[in-house]
């Protein structure tokens, strides 16, 4: 054919939504037809991304995962498992991280994926040519252009770091460090009795599990959380940190309690969007203003870029040093917080390929009320009302939790998300009712699911579930949910029992 009716789909990223764009791209009809070449760019030696391990090599240099020994996913794997592509059959229901790495290895030989990939071709330059009217694509060896560029490089690899009062001398001395260096807690011979950990996310509980569970004094801060002590004062949870003293084992919060002889401090403090390869002209680095009117350049303040139509396309034509870019030939995917994530990405990567070969269907004025009306609603989230005060309408502090929050969703916001995608790209697909019921469930499958694990139950629960197609999942995770309602309400009954015995 001639070369010059090819078209170019550059993916950078061969982790979990890298490969399912690169799925999506080898399913279309112009790709089976030639007219669309698609090359992943990827800077490790495997697929996998962050569930591809990786011990940390220095203590100032991040390692390529946080990957920690005991984590498992925090989702049902039926819930975020690639539409098409189940876990094998007796799968525990939360694997750990080397059953979802063995996962997506098979999920990338099962739809020969890998051939398209080029590993240890890290990205270092990504530039529009106004020249050719595309991208130039850079690795240290190889130099491409790209009619499209699918980035999807995570959001993991750049740890962040609070700015607390001394927190940065703990740092340069070795008593505090990122959850991104953890792995396990360390030898007993090293000495430590007390842990501080930072951070009430997933990685923060994990930690404080592991250390607990390793017979250490956890001290647990997090936003917002009383002043309590637990299990015979081996776990103290405190709220918030006000400073670090600079003898280096003492800390004070924020409601003017200490705790002394910390041992080490772990910040469990999340992760920076980080794209190095841009270039400041492409995306700068900084908070955008308050809107209206929309900016007219693509911001990276390190927690959400913006602004992007649904979370993905630059929406903004930007007149850049090297010209002008259509926004359907830049995606970001995987920005997304808070969501089920593989079968969220899938979605994504077919409305972005239907974009490139159909423009028209990204109608930038409606896409800058979409992006007008998610500013008020995230407000009134916020503060309790989309109807601010004149006077704070153009108040920057108020746009920064607005723009921290940008790519976080409520728990049934992600469900009408693919929906909507789903829509205007033509597919009658949708979000089954199940994912939407269990997703409000997590919480206690997780309990339950631990519960069974710790009584030795677990492995009989899933033993041969899936092989007979999905719905045997589904129906696993119904009955996971009716034993974990059945054991809260006996665990409710005793205590209202003792109660009553009390009295």
């Amino acid at each position: 054919m001639d070369s010059a009716t090819q078209k170019t789909i550059v993916i950078i990223g061969a982790g979990p939504t890298g490969l399912a764009a690169l799925k999506a791209v080898l399913d279309t009809p112009q790709c089976k037809a030639g007219l669309w070449k698609p090359i992943v760019f990827e800077a490790r030696g495997s697929v996998g991304g962050v569930w591809l391990p990786e011990a940390p090599s220095k203590p100032d240099v991040p390692p390529a995962t946080p990957l920690y020994d005991s984590l498992t996913t925090n989702l049902p794997h039926p819930l975020m498992c690639y539409s098409e592509f189940p876990f094998p059959p007796s799968t525990p229901v939360f694997p750990k991280a080397s059953v979802v790495h063995a996962y997506l290895e098979s999920y990338a030989s099962h739809f020969g994926l890998k051939p398209y990939i080029m590993f240890n071709h890290p990205v270092n330059d990504l530039t529009h040519s106004s020249e050719s009217s595309q991208w130039r694509v850079k690795s240290p060896s190889l130099t491409i252009q790209a009619d499209l560029v699918m980035v999807c490089n995570g959001h993991y690899g750049v740890p962040r770091y609070p700015s607390t009062p001394g927190i940065s001398d703990w740092l340069a001395k070795g008593k505090a460090s990122h959850s991104m260096w953890y792995r396990h807690p360390p030898d007993p011979k090293l000495g430590w009795k007390t842990v501080l950990i930072i951070g009430a996310g997933p990685s923060g509980q994990d930690l404080t599990s592991d250390f607990l569970e390793a017979g250490y004094t956890v001290i647990h801060s997090t936003t917002g959380s009383p002043n309590v002590d637990l299990r015979n004062s081996k776990l103290k949870n405190r709220p918030r940190i006000k400073e670090y003293d600079p003898g280096f084992s003492t800390v004070t919060f924020e409601d003017g309690t200490q705790e002394s002889n910390i041992d080490h401090c772990y910040l469990a403090t999340g992760y920076e969007y980080s794209y190095p390869f841009l270039s400041r002209q492409t995306l700068s680095l900084k908070y955008p203003q308050p809107i209206p009117p929309l900016p007219t350049d693509l911001s990276n303040s390190t927690f959400s870029l913006f602004p992007l139509a649904q979370h993905i396309w630059p929406i903004q034509q930007q007149n850049t040093v090297n010209g002008v870019y259509p926004p359907t030939s830049l995606a970001f995917l995987g920005l997304l917080s808070r969501v089920s994530p593989l079968p969220l990405v899938q979605i994504q990567a077919k409305a972005v390929l239907h974009t490139f070969a159909h423009p028209q269907t990204l109608d930038l004025t409606v896409e800058s009320v979409e992006i007008m009306n998610r500013y008020q609603e995230l407000r009134g989230q916020l503060w309790g009302s989309s109807q601010v005060p004149s006077d704070l309408e153009q108040d920057e502090n108020e746009a920064r939790e607005i723009y921290k929050a940008w790519h976080r969703f409520e728990p049934m916001e992600q469900y009408d998300y693919r929906d909507h995608l789903s829509r205007m790209i033509n597919l009658p697909d949708r979000v089954p009712d199940w994912h939407r019921e269990m997703y409000e469930q997590k919480g206690l499958l997780r309990k339950t699911w631990v519960a069974l694990e710790k009584s030795g139950e677990a492995d009989e629960w899933v033993r041969g579930v899936g092989e007979g197609g999905k719905q045997e999942w589904v129906d696993l995770l119904r009955r996971l949910v009716e034993r974990g309602q059945e054991d809260e309400k006996k665990y409710k009954d005793t205590e209202e029992d003792e109660r009553s015995a009390k009295l």
